[in-house]
């Protein structure tokens, strides 16, 4: 299985409500129901206020290499994607577990 995790910060200036946020938390609550290679799909806000805490995390899994690239590349993950480029940046990472 592997594990994909993305932690977003949102831009200066840029809030929970609005519209554009709200919008890019819906398509990418859409996602799980989706893109069947999706093992696992869970996604929220953070609830931390530290300083070095982002905003907005996804963690889910698929089962190999090949389901991740098909996730990835999925029209429905993009257009998230490219709402979410609007108004946030993010870092992803994607590893190995049991």
């Amino acid at each position: 299985m592997i594990r994909h995790l993305v932690l977003f910060k949102l831009d200066a200036g840029v809030e929970r409500d609005d519209p554009r946020v709200v919008a890019g938390v819906d398509a990418f609550e859409r996602l799980g129901g989706q893109i069947p290679e999706l093992a696992s799909w869970e996604l929220g806000w953070n609830i931390s206020d530290r300083p070095i805490a982002y905003d907005f995390a996804i963690n889910s899994s698929v089962a190999d290499a090949a389901a991740l690239k098909t996730y990835l590349e999925h029209p429905a993950h993009q257009a998230g994607v490219a709402l979410w480029r609007e108004f946030s940046t993010w870092v992803v990472a994607d590893y190995v577990f049991e």
